[in-house]
């Protein structure tokens, strides 16, 4: 609620990208906390991310990713992959690299 009123004040810390995603949300496991992303760029675990929606706007670094349940060092491009994140996320959030 606080959140939508800062927003709608113009209050918002919502980060305005220029650059463009590497890639997208396309489904978020609550329970796992993990998100699966498909990438249309190569990303490699050890990298920093930023997660940017509606309502999801933080960084973290790729501690792990998983392709067909079996971790994997890099995700190439056009790959859906898991990554375990420390935030809720929403399917259509866009994923930066940092």
């Amino acid at each position: 609620m606080l959140k939508k009123i800062l927003k709608a004040l113009g209050f918002s810390k919502k980060t305005v990208r220029a650059d463009k995603p590497a890639g997208v949300v396309t489904h978020y496991y609550g329970g796992l906390e993990v998100a699966i992303v498909k990438f249309n760029k190569p990303v490699n675990v050890g990298q920093k991310i930023s997660i940017i929606g509606a309502t999801t706007d933080f960084s973290q670094e790729v501690k792990s990713m998983q392709y067909d349940h079996k971790d994997i060092p890099t995700a190439k491009s056009g790959q859906e992959v898991g990554i375990k994140v420390k935030d809720k996320v929403r399917e259509g959030d866009d994923v930066y690299l940092d």
